[in-house]
This record gives C-alpha cells, structure tokens and sequence, in this order.
C-alpha cells in the first residue's frame, strides 16, 4: 500500500513536541498506532518502521520523547550513540511520557483520516518498556512491547515499577524477548509472563533463543532476520484485529 509521511508538531502541557507521522495514500479511514523509540530516538530505524505499519493500512505517530530536552535526535548505534542515548533516557519520565502519549492519542481522535476505536502500540527497546505502560491506558487496545529492559524493577524516573502496572491492561499484548540478551535476564521475563497470568490479561510472552537484544532492526549486529520476521507476523496479525 502506498504511503506518506510527514513531521508534525503536538502541544504538550503547553511545548511543542515534533513527531514522525505515516499513512497510507488510499482514501479513507484507518486504525490508529502509536509507534515508541528505542533510547537513540525517532531515527531511521523507527521511521522505516512506520512507514512498514502505514503500509498495512495504519496510521502511525511516532513521538520524539526527548523533546523536552534535545529535540530532533536521530542517533546510530556505535558505542558513542548507546551512551548518549543512555543518558537521554534518563531525562524521561513516567509522568512525562504519559503526557506526550495522551498528545498523540488525542492527535488521532482528531485526524479525520484515522478510524475510531480502540488504538495500536508498539515499542522497541526503551520504547518496548514504555509500550508495556501504554498499555495500561485505556484507548489502548493492541501492544506489542520488543526487548524492553527493566519492566519488573524500574520506571522511568523512579516509582514502582513498570510491571505493578499490568491488572490495568485491558487490550491484547504480546511481549517479544531475545533469549541471549544480557539485559533482560529469564526471571525478568518469568515475572512479566506470571504478571499478565495474574492479572488476567490477553497475552503472549515469546522469546527466541538465539536471538539478542534488538534483533528486530536490520541496522544493529544483532539483527536476527528469522526472529524479526516471525514477530513482524505476529505484530500484523495482532493489529489486524484493530478496526
């Protein structure tokens, strides 16, 4: 399906925050996702993944969630760029951040090209812990959270952490997890699946085995292409359910 894109200024709490939008060229309306960087921001990467979304006949904003203190990062992935995204990260917060997703949620209540109903989020990396918060939000009702570090242990800025979360989902989530990723080590991800078990929750907990951190970008050493592929299909099938 054909596409465009473009940037587009949300206000939040009075700032203006930038954020990487995409669509499908065809009339009419279409389901609504909220797309989450990874800590080296709304870079190449996540832009061509919005632009994969758009063309299954979605909606995608992506915010810029360090707007308040650097706008426009666009970072790689040497050693240089992990460390200063590390430090960016830092800036953000869990009260913060649900400011800059409520602007993009309302910015797709009011676009006349974006279907009502329940919305699309997905996450990667950072963007994967803050995609499990998301999900806690009622217009939420599809999440896919990749590789996202520190769900049962932190949140950003500091208070309980992410996972405590979990009984306030209410849509579908499926949380995908590289079985060689030094950063989010087995029990973390046992305490997400039991976490959603408990709660009640529509989920999927998948880990691949051979896979490392990141492995769904084709621009790190990690990228994995049959672990990305297989969750690329899972994703569509999970946002198929949007309507």
């Amino acid at each position: 399906m054909e596409i465009t894109t473009a940037w587009t200024t949300l206000d939040v709490d009075g700032q203006p925050m930038q954020a990487f939008t995409a669509r499908p060229v065809a009339p009419g309306s279409f389901p609504g996702v909220v797309l989450l960087q990874e800590i080296f921001g709304v870079n190449d990467h996540i832009r061509d993944v919005a632009g994969r979304i758009a063309a299954e006949g979605k909606v995608v904003i992506a915010p810029d969630l360090y707007h308040r203190v650097e706008p426009g990062v666009s970072l790689g992935y040497e050693p240089a760029d992990i460390a200063r995204g590390k430090k960016l990260k830092a800036t953000v917060t869990a009260e913060g951040f649900d400011a800059d997703l409520a602007a993009c949620l309302a910015w797709l209540d009011s676009d006349p090209g974006t279907r009502t109903g329940p919305r699309g989020c997905i996450g990667f990396c950072f963007g994967g812990h803050l995609a499990f918060r998301a999900a806690a939000n009622p217009a939420i009702g599809a999440t896919a959270s990749f590789y996202g570090a520190g769900i049962p242990d932190w949140s950003p800025g500091g208070g309980p952490p992410t996972l405590t979360l979990a009984p306030r989902i209410r849509g579908r989530i499926l949380c995908f997890f590289g079985g060689r990723d030094p950063s989010i080590p087995p029990e973390h991800v046992e305490a997400i699946r039991q976490a959603l078990a408990d709660a009640g929750v529509d989920y999927e907990v998948r880990v691949f085995p051979d896979a490392g951190h990141g492995f769904f970008c084709d621009r790190r050493s990690a990228y994995d292409p049959p672990a990305a592929a297989a969750a690329w299909q899972a994703v569509l099938g999970l946002f198929a359910e949007l309507h």
